[in-house]
C-alpha cells in the first residue's frame, strides 16, 4: 500500500530507531517543532507531548467580517472535541485569533493542493463559492458539513439536512425576509450544535503596544464608523446626518471619534473639519482593531467595523435598514436602530426609490441609543 494511504495508527513511530510523535500537536515534520527548538526536547520523554484527538478543518475565506462571526464555532469545537487540532482556510488569515488555532492557511493553489492530500476528522465548508465547495467534495473526511459543489451542474448545494435552512435562506428572499434565526445559531445549526450564546474569539491586539496618546482623554469615547464598503450604498447614511450626531454626542458629554479605512478618509477629515470630531486618520487591519478597542461604544452601519465591535464586545449602535434585522446577534450590548420608513429595498444595493430610507433615520434616534447603551458615568460628589 502507498505510504500516503496509511491510515495514521499505521504510521511507524519508529525511525531508524529514532521515536517520533507525528500525533503531537507541535509535530511539523518540515522544522524542528518549537519545544525542540526553544528547550532541546525530543519526542521520547517530551513534557510538551500534546496528542491530537482528532482534526477539523473550517473553510471559511471571506468576506471579513463573515470570518469574524464563524470565530465563535471554535469555543464550541474545543468544548465537544477536547484535544482537537483545529485548521482554518481563508482569504484574510490576519484576522483570526493566531494563538486559537493551530493552522491558518490562506487560500491559494498551495494551500488548496495540499490539504486535498490530506485527512480530517471533520470538514465544515460555510461558503457557497465554487472553489470552497469542491475542497468539501474532494478533501477525505468522516464527517462533512456546510456546502459541496453538485458534479454536474457546478453549483453549491447542501451536503445534508443541516445545511439546507441556512442554503434557502441565500437562495430566496422570500425565506430570508422570513427567518428570525441569528447568522452564528444558523452556522451551528448547520455543523450539528445548538447555540449557547457563545461569543467570538478575537485578539484585540493590546499586547502590540499601540501609542494612542493623541486621542482624546475625555470619556466616553463614541467610535463612528462611517463607511458602509461599495456593495451596499443603499444603507449609507449621509454626511448632515453624521454632522448632526456628533453636535449631539458633544452636547450629551460623549467623546465622538471618527472610525474608518481609506475609502472613508475623505469624508471623515470632512467631518473632523466641521465638527472637532476626534479623527487620528488610518491605520493597518491589527492597529485599527485596537483603536477601536479604546472606544466605550461604536456607532456602525452593517460592515466590518460592526463585526469588530461585537467581538471586541462593545456596545454597538447599528443602523440598519436593508437586511433582516434577526441576523444580527449583539449579545445584549446595544441596540439595532433603524429608519421610521418601511425599507423596500431587501438586499439591494442601490435604492429603488431614488433616495435611500437611511435618511429617515433622524440623528436624534441613534443618540438616543448610545444614551441607552452608554450611560454617562455620574460625577464623583
Amino acid at each position: 500500500m502507498p505510504f500516503h494511504l496509511l491510515p495514521l495508527a499505521a504510521v511507524p513511530h519508529l525511525l531508524h530507531h529514532t521515536l517520533v510523535n507525528p500525533d503531537c500537536r507541535h509535530f511539523r515534520g518540515d522544522l524542528p517543532c518549537r519545544p525542540n527548538k526553544t528547550d532541546g526536547y525530543v519526542c521520547e520523554g517530551c513534557p510538551a507531548y500534546a496528542p491530537v484527538t482528532s482534526r477539523v478543518l473550517i473553510i471559511k475565506l471571506g468576506a471579513i467580517g463573515d470570518v469574524i462571526r464563524t470565530t465563535p464555532l471554535l469555543r464550541r469545537l474545543r468544548q465537544e472535541r477536547p484535544g482537537c487540532y483545529i485548521t482554518w482556510l481563508t482569504h484574510t488569515p490576519a484576522i483570526l485569533p493566531q494563538g486559537e488555532i493551530e493552522e491558518i492557511l490562506k487560500f491559494d493553489f498551495a494551500s488548496a493542493l495540499q490539504l486535498q492530500g490530506r485527512q480530517f476528522d471533520v470538514v465544515i465548508n460555510l461558503d457557497k463559492e465554487k472553489e470552497a465547495c469542491v475542497l468539501l467534495n474532494t478533501i477525505e473526511a468522516k464527517e462533512k458539513y456546510g456546502y459541496a459543489l453538485r458534479p454536474y451542474d457546478g453549483v453549491a448545494w447542501p451536503v445534508n439536512q443541516l445545511a439546507e435552512h441556512k442554503f434557502l435562506t441565500g437562495v430566496f428572499d422570500q425565506t430570508s425576509l422570513a427567518n428570525t434565526k441569528p447568522y452564528v445559531q444558523e452556522i451551528f445549526e448547520l455543523c450539528g450544535f445548538d447555540f449557547r450564546g457563545e461569543e467570538y474569539v478575537f485578539d484585540t491586539h493590546e499586547d502590540k503596544g499601540y501609542d494612542w496618546a493623541a486621542l482624546p482623554t475625555a470619556r466616553p469615547r463614541i467610535g463612528l464608523n462611517t463607511g458602509c464598503g461599495d456593495r451596499w450604498t443603499s444603507r449609507l447614511w449621509s454626511t448632515e446626518k453624521w454632522i448632526a450626531l456628533i453636535h449631539g454626542l458633544h452636547a450629551a458629554g460623549y467623546t465622538p471619534v471618527l472610525l474608518g479605512g481609506e475609502a472613508e478618509d475623505a469624508r471623515n477629515r470632512e467631518l473632523h473639519a466641521a465638527t472637532g470630531a476626534a479623527y487620528l486618520g488610518t491605520f493597518p487591519l491589527p492597529q485599527f482593531i485596537n483603536l477601536m478597542h479604546q472606544m466605550d461604544g461604536i456607532v456602525t452601519q452593517v460592515t466590518m467595523g460592526m463585526h469588530i465591535s461585537i467581538a471586541l464586545r462593545k456596545p454597538t449602535i447599528l443602523m440598519n435598514n436593508i437586511f433582516n434585522p434577526h441576523e444580527f446577534d449583539l449579545y445584549g450590548r446595544g441596540q439595532l436602530v433603524g429608519p421610521d420608513k418601511q425599507c423596500v429595498c431587501f438586499y439591494r444595493g442601490t435604492c429603488r426609490l431614488g433616495t435611500s430610507c437611511m435618511e429617515d433615520l433622524p440623528a436624534a434616534k441613534v443618540l438616543a441609543a448610545v444614551r441607552e447603551s452608554v450611560p454617562l458615568k455620574t460625577a464623583a460628589a
